[in-house]
C-alpha cells in the first residue's frame, strides 16, 4: 500500500488532498485498509516524502535537490517539454501525467530526473511540474458547449489541453455555440478540469473578423490605441518646414522607388540608384524617419514600446503605430515628400562597397512597385525604371553570392498566401515564391542593417562601448544538430557533419533537397534545430547570416528595435561618437521586444491555423499528396504538398493492421503487413474530418 500511495502523489505533484478523498481515489473502502493508509501517510510525513497542511497531504519532490524553471510547452504528440538553454537536447521531457496544473506556455518549476533510454546510448532529461510560477493565459478564447449538465469552453488553441468548466451563474449571457472569452481561471487540482467565467461574448457580424478579435484578446495584443496616443498622432503635421529641409540631403529629384507586397500599406523602405562619373553606382537605402515624429517618452512612444512590433495576421494588421502614421505620414508613398534616414553606398559594378554615409534625407518616391511588377521588369528588361532595377538586381546577386561564401545560411521558404474574398473568406491558398525582386530588397536591407551595426561597433574596437540594440543569433545546440543529422541520413542524404555543421555544409544540404518534396520538412527541422534570434545589447554576432555585427534598422514603422537603432545612431552622429542610453534600460527593452516578437509569431501561426481550418472544411472527402512531417505513437502528421496545410493520420483510421512506434527510426511499422510510415515519406491521403472547435484536421491513407 505504501508504494501505491507514493505512486499516487508522484503522479499528482503539489496536489494537496484529504485522507478521505485519497481513500476514494485509491479504491480503499474497508475500515482496516483506511486505518493502514493513514498510518502510511503519517510514516511518509516523518520520512519527508509528504508534508501535512491542516487536514491535507501533499508531496514536494526533492530529486537530488535539483529544480529548473522555464517555459512549459505541449508538443504535437501530447507530451510536454521545458525549454532551457545549454542543456542536452535543449530542455526537459515531461510526460502528460506530470503536467500538474500547467497550461501550454506557462512559466513553471520542475523537479529533474535523468532517464536512460535503453539501446540508444542516450540519457533523456525528464521532469515533473511541481509549481506554476506565472500563467501565460489570463484569458482563453473558445466555443461554449454543453456536455450533460456541464457548460464547457473548448479552447481555440489546441495546445491548451484541458477544457474549461463554466458554472450556470458564470455564463454572462453566453449561449451554446457562442465564441467567448473565459477569464478568472482557477485550476488547483490536476484531476479535474480548470474552472472559469465567461467575461465576454465575441460579437457576431457587423464586419468584425472574429479570428482577429479572438487572437488579439488571446495574446493580450492591444487592438486599440489610447485616446492620448491618437491625439498626439493627430497633432503631427505632414508639412516639412524649410528649416528641416535645410538640415537634410535632398533626394527628391532622384529616381527613388519602393518594392513591397501588393497589399502593403506601410512602406518602410525605398531604393535609389545614380550612376557616377567614375563608373560606380551610388545606391541609397532610404528608411522612414519615424524617430522624427515619435519622440521619446511620448504617449505614442510608450504604446509603440508596449506593442514592440506590428502583428501581421491573415487579412489584418495590428499595427505598432496608429494608421495616420504607419500608412500615412511615415509611409513612403509615391508622389509625396517624406523624411528618411538613409544609408548611401558607393558600390562598384563588381559589387565592392567602397564607402558609405549614414545621413538624414528627404525623398519623393517616383514609383511604387509590387514584387510581381518589379519581377516582370527585371525579367523582361522593359518598363518603368528598367535600367535601375536591372543594375540593382545584378549588384544584389553579387552581394548575395559573396554573403553565402562568407557563411550565410539559406533556408527555403515555407510561407503561404491566403487568397481572401471581400468578406475575408478563404478562396484559396498558394505557396509564396522568392523571386529576384524579393531577394533584391532583402540584400540591400541586410547591407544597411549590417553597416549600421558595424558603424556603431567601431567604438567597441576603439575600447569604448556604445550601448546598442543588436540582432543576435547563437550557434545551434549540438544535441539538436546531432538529431537533425541522424534524420537527414535516414532519408538517404550524405551529410559531412555530426553536431557542429559549418554554414557551407548546411547550404550544401539545403541545395540538395531544393525542389524535392522533402524540402519543406528538412527546412522546417533545420530551422527548429537552430537557436532563436533575439535582440540584445551583448553582441555575439548572427550565426545564420554569418555577420559579426548586425542590427535591425530598416523597418521602424513596424519594429520598435529599429526605432531605437535610429535614435542611437542619430545621437551618435550628432555627438561625434557618444551613446544615447545606459546599458541596463536598453537591455530591458531588448528583452521586452524579443518577447513581443515571439508573441507576434505565435499569434500569426494561430491566425494561419484558423484560416487553414476554414479552407479545408469544404474539402472533406478529397485526396491530396503530402509528406509525413511528424511521427508519434498514435499516428503521423502529414503536410500537404500544395497548400502546406497539416493534419493527423491516426492509427485507428488505418485499417487492417496494428502499428508499433519505432522512435529511433522516426517511423510506425505495421505488425502484420510490415508497412512503414516514416518521417519524410511521401503519402497520398484523404481528408476525412475537420473539427473547427478543436482545430482538428484528420486524414486517412487514400
Amino acid at each position: 500500500m505504501k508504494n501505491r500511495i507514493k505512486s499516487y502523489f508522484q503522479r499528482n505533484i503539489n496536489y494537496a488532498i484529504k485522507a478521505k478523498q485519497l481513500a476514494n481515489d485509491l479504491n480503499i473502502y474497508t475500515e482496516q485498509e483506511y486505518e493502514a493508509m493513514k498510518a502510511f501517510l503519517h510514516r511518509l510525513c516523518e520520512e519527508g516524502f509528504l508534508v501535512r497542511e491542516g487536514k491535507r497531504y501533499k508531496h514536494l519532490p526533492k530529486e537530488n535537490g535539483k529544480t529548473v524553471k522555464g517555459e512549459f510547452n505541449i508538443m504535437k504528440d501530447g507530451s510536454g517539454f521545458l525549454f532551457k538553454d545549454r542543456v542536452p537536447g535543449g530542455g526537459y521531457y515531461i510526460s502528460s501525467r506530470y503536467f500538474n496544473t500547467a497550461f501550454h506556455g506557462d512559466t513553471v518549476e520542475i523537479s529533474v530526473a535523468a532517464k536512460e533510454l535503453k539501446g540508444r546510448n542516450r540519457v533523456l532529461m525528464t521532469g515533473q511540474v511541481i509549481n506554476v510560477l506565472e500563467r501565460k493565459w489570463n484569458v482563453i478564447s473558445g466555443t461554449l458547449t454543453k456536455e450533460g449538465s456541464f457548460y464547457i469552453v473548448k479552447p481555440d488553441i489546441p495546445e491548451i489541453h484541458r477544457n474549461l468548466y463554466i458554472h450556470d451563474g458564470d455564463l454572462n449571457g453566453a449561449k451554446v455555440g457562442d465564441r467567448v472569452f473565459a477569464g478568472n481561471i482557477q485550476w488547483t487540482n490536476p484531476k479535474i478540469n480548470p474552472e472559469a467565467k465567461v467575461i465576454e461574448v465575441v460579437p457576431k457580424g457587423e464586419g468584425i473578423d472574429l479570428d482577429v478579435v479572438t487572437i488579439s484578446r488571446e495574446f493580450n495584443l492591444p487592438f486599440k490605441f489610447s485616446n492620448g496616443a491618437l491625439e498626439e498622432a493627430k497633432e503631427i503635421r505632414i508639412e516639412i518646414s524649410p528649416e528641416e529641409l535645410a538640415k537634410r540631403e535632398d533626394f527628391r529629384d532622384k529616381d527613388v522607388f519602393t518594392i513591397d507586397p501588393a497589399d502593403a500599406k506601410d512602406f518602410d523602405d525605398a531604393l535609389s540608384l545614380q550612376r557616377l562619373e567614375n563608373g560606380n553606382y551610388e545606391i541609397g537605402v532610404h528608411i522612414a524617419d519615424v524617430g522624427h515624429y515619435v519622440k521619446p517618452d511620448s504617449k505614442l512612444d510608450k504604446e509603440a514600446l508596449e506593442r514592440g512590433n506590428s502583428v501581421y495576421l491573415v487579412g489584418a494588421v495590428i499595427p505598432m503605430l496608429p494608421e495616420s502614421l504607419s500608412n500615412g505620414i511615415c509611409s513612403l508613398v509615391p508622389g509625396e515628400e517624406r523624411l528618411t534616414y538613409s544609408a548611401v553606398f558607393e558600390i562598384t559594378p563588381r559589387g565592392k562597397v567602397l564607402n558609405y554615409r549614414l545621413v538624414k534625407t528627404v525623398i519623393k518616391s517616383k514609383r511604387r512597385f509590387s514584387y510581381e511588377e518589379a519581377q516582370e521588369v527585371i525579367k523582361t528588361g522593359k518598363g518603368d525604371l528598367a535600367e535601375d532595377l536591372t543594375a540593382l538586381n545584378k549588384i544584389a546577386e553579387i552581394l548575395r553570392n559573396k554573403r553565402m561564401k562568407a557563411g550565410s545560411i539559406e533556408f527555403g521558404s515555407d510561407e503561404v498566401e491566403f487568397i481572401l474574398g471581400e468578406e475575408g473568406e478563404v478562396l484559396g491558398v498558394k505557396r509564396k515564391v522568392q523571386e529576384e525582386s524579393n531577394k533584391l530588397i532583402e540584400e540591400f536591407m541586410l547591407l544597411a542593417n549590417k553597416t549600421v551595426a558595424e558603424h556603431i561597433n567601431k567604438k567597441r574596437r576603439e575600447h569604448e562601448i556604445i550601448p546598442f540594440v543588436y540582432r543576435i543569433h547563437d550557434k545551434p545546440d549540438k544535441e539538436k544538430m546531432r538529431e537533425f543529422a541522424r534524420f537527414v541520413k535516414s532519408l538517404g542524404y550524405t551529410v559531412g557533419f555530426n553536431d557542429s555543421p559549418t554554414p557551407q555544409q548546411l547550404n550544401a544540404l539545403m541545395n540538395a533537397v531544393k525542389l524535392k518534396e522533402e524540402e519543406v520538412i528538412v527546412n522546417e527541422l533545420a530551422i527548429r534545430s537552430m537557436a532563436k534570434a533575439a535582440y540584445s545589447t551583448e553582441n555575439i554576432g548572427h550565426y545564420g547570416l554569418g555577420f559579426k555585427d548586425y542590427t535591425h534598422f530598416t523597418s521602424p514603422i513596424r519594429r520598435y528595435s529599429d526605432l531605437l537603432a535610429h535614435r542611437i545612431l542619430a545621437h551618435f552622429t550628432e555627438t561625434k561618437g557618444k551613446g544615447l542610453y545606459k546599458e541596463p534600460p536598453l537591455r530591458a527593452w531588448c528583452e521586452h521586444i524579443s518577447l513581443t516578437e515571439r508573441t507576434a509569431i505565435e499569434a500569426e501561426r494561430l491566425s494561419v491555423r484558423m484560416k487553414y481550418i476554414e479552407y479545408l472544411q469544404p474539402l472533406v472527402g478529397q485526396e491530396f499528396d503530402g509528406i509525413i512531417s511528424g511521427v508519434t505513437s498514435f499516428g503521423f502528421f502529414v503536410k500537404l504538398a500544395d497548400s502546406l496545410a497539416e493534419g493527423l493520420v491516426h492509427v485507428r483510421d488505418i485499417e487492417s493492421d496494428y502499428f508499433t512506434y519505432e522512435e529511433k527510426y522516426y517511423l510506425l511499422k505495421g505488425e502484420r503487413s510490415g508497412k512503414t510510415y516514416r518521417l519524410g515519406d511521401k503519402v497520398r491521403v484523404k481528408l476525412i474530418r475537420v473539427i473547427p472547435e478543436r482545430s482538428n484536421v484528420d486524414f486517412t491513407i487514400a
